[in-house]
């Protein structure tokens, strides 16, 4: 299950900077909000709590709940937390950027494509939404979308390992291995510090290796996962636990039907000499 999960995208920094507070915030917002910035998110929980209890309120405290749980990953309060904002602010691209990508990471896709088409329709879109749209664009299997998403995102952040590992992992849901291996090396130009990288550059590079087969025009994931599944087998009584290795672990990263088998045959593979 650890090799399953090793492959993963890059939406957000963890501790992103706070949205901007209203003018008339009181200083211990201000010092809140910085304190989020800063990635002290119990102080700030703390900060928040006191100014709260003393009668603190409305929009501005609405804005740091909201990115305090979207910093601390709580995705769920802090979707709940932008969509309340969102009915008095609808264009705003800040809270539409983080509700959509708290969408997406808690797999709600429809909802996060709606919420971040209407983010980076806005003036200020800025390349965490397109990145973004990219993710939710490749786990509806659109390709293209994805591509052009990621393309806008590199435009407008062209130093962000993020993108070019959320490229590579694009490449990867395709089959094709070699571009996979690019982007990933490309993202670790710019980052090699970047969580779980390291471990998509060298799953990209066993499976070039290995020689797995590509995923056929229009083929879904159901049907490649197979595939990769019987080339698994095949290299396995072929002698070959290496490529079995690359194309069970390959065949789980589709999440589809053939989850469950692919796992058992890659615990098989792992225990073998």
């Amino acid at each position: 299950m650890i090799l399953a999960a090793a492959m993963m995208l890059a939406l957000a920094d963890p501790s992103p900077p706070a949205a901007p507070l209203e003018a008339n915030a009181t200083p211990s917002l201000v010092e809140a909000g910085h304190a989020i910035e800063q990635g002290r998110l119990e102080q700030a929980r703390a900060m928040l709590g006191a100014a709260i209890a003393v009668g603190a309120k409305g929009d501005p405290v609405d804005r740091l709940l909201a990115d305090l749980e979207y910093a601390s990953g709580h995705d769920d309060r802090a979707l709940t937390y932008y969509q309340g904002l969102l009915v008095a602010h609808p264009g705003e691209g800040l809270l539409l950027e983080r509700a959509g990508i708290s969408a997406l990471r808690l797999g709600r896709v429809d909802e996060a494509v709606r919420l971040l088409d209407r983010a980076t329709a806005t003036h200020d879109a800025g390349w965490r939404a397109w990145n973004a749209r990219g993710v939710a664009a490749d786990r509806q299997g659109r390709w293209d979308e994805a591509a052009a998403a990621y393309d806008r995102a590199e435009a407008l952040g062209p130093a962000q390992a993020e993108v070019a590992n959320n490229r590579g992992w694009s490449a990867m849901l395709q089959g094709d291995w070699s571009a996979a291996v690019g982007a990933f090396e490309r993202a670790a130009a710019i980052n090699p510090n970047l969580p779980r990288l390291a471990n998509n550059l060298e799953l990209a590079r066993s499976a070039v290796a290995a020689g797995l087969p590509a995923r056929r025009a229009g083929e879904g994931d159901d049907a490649y996962a197979a595939r990769l599944n019987d080339a698994g087998v095949i290299a396995e009584a072929a002698g070959e636990p290496a490529r079995a290795k690359a194309a069970f672990t390959q065949a789980l990263q589709l999440r589809s039907r053939w989850y469950a088998l692919a796992a058992d045959n890659l615990a098989r593979v792992a225990k073998a000499p």
